[in-house]
């Protein structure tokens, strides 16, 4: 069965104006209702990532490696919720389905470049986290501001170069007739399955650069943490231990919020061909909406300095 979007746009060209994005495929009828509770996880995370970055910025004493990681964070989830989610609520609720050629293009390397970045970030706070309980006495002398921002710098860099190629690699592959992506915004693998050609080159890019820069990060990530356990377990006092366990704790919970969604939407793209479609585009949905609203509430919860600031805004000294 055709879809009648599918009947648009003309015909097969190397370069297509546009593109169709369907939302939610199965649940068109409830687009109107859907958008509804996106919109507010999207609000929160706006304020929730705003308001970290405005604490940050203006407490001098919150100038130290793990909040300034905290800012980058805040601003990848921003840009990442933000690449995504105007255009789906413009879909759900407007029926506003068609994206530009290039504004997809630009779409999709926002999406992974920043999803690379967001994994370095949590990388390089795992390496804070490990410096500060295993070589205490030394944590502001190892991660100075400028080490801070060169983490920073190089997180940023790897993630730029190593997805520029396949949206490059992309751009110049010759297009089907179909132009509808049965999803709510432009990805990586949905868009390549609308090229009518050699894909294979660009599919096994894309694994090396998810394999390369996930599985790097999760490797440094999983031997910071053994470090940090078996440094943990070696305090004496049992309310030592229960402080260090503390200061983890949120960072724990903001890794696996990012990296479970993240890695079933990838598996799925390429292996789950089961899994039922509506299920995989509401979790793909998900993962770049979910952690951007998580990360300031679960930073703003643990962390005291942050804790103190946001109440202080809200009912005064």
């Amino acid at each position: 069965i055709i879809h009648p979007m599918m009947l648009t746009l003309g015909n097969s060209s190397s370069h297509p104006v546009s593109f169709i994005l369907i939302g939610i495929p199965g649940l068109e009828n409830s687009h109107f209702w859907i958008a509804f509770p996106f919109c507010a996880m999207y609000v929160v995370a706006l304020i929730g990532n705003i308001a970290v970055l405005h604490i940050i910025r203006t407490d001098h004493t919150l100038h130290e490696p793990m909040y300034l990681f905290l800012a980058m964070l805040a601003i990848t989830d921003l840009i990442l919720s933000s690449s995504t989610q105007p255009k789906m609520l413009a879909i759900l609720w407007f029926h506003d389905h068609e994206i530009e050629y290039h504004a997809c293009l630009i779409q999709v390397f926002l999406i992974h470049a920043f999803s690379s970045v967001e994994s370095g970030v949590l990388m390089a706070m795992a390496l804070d986290r490990y410096v500060a309980i295993c070589f205490p006495l030394h944590h502001s002398t190892i991660l100075t501001p400028s080490i801070v921002c060169k983490l920073g710098a190089v997180v940023m860099i790897r993630g730029v170069l190593w997805v520029s190629p396949f949206c490059f690699m992309m751009s110049r592959m010759r297009f089907c007739p179909n132009k509808v992506i049965p999803q709510s915004y432009c990805e990586h693998m949905a868009v390549l399955k609308l090229v009518c050609a050699d894909t294979r080159a660009n599919r096994g890019y894309g694994l090396f650069v998810a394999f390369s820069v996930v599985g790097f990060d999760m490797i440094v990530i999983s031997i910071s943490y053994v470090m940090i356990l078996r440094a943990v377990l070696q305090l004496p006092s049992g309310e030592a231990r229960l402080k260090a366990f503390g200061t983890c704790a949120s960072h724990l919970c903001v890794i696996l919020a990012f990296y479970i969604p993240a890695l079933f939407t990838f598996l799925t793209h390429r292996f789950g061909h089961h899994v039922l479609q509506v299920v995989h585009i509401m979790l793909a949905n998900l993962y770049l909406l979910v952690p951007p609203m998580l990360n300031p509430i679960i930073y703003g919860v643990r962390t005291k300095q942050i804790r103190d600031r946001v109440t202080q805004g809200c009912c005064g000294k």
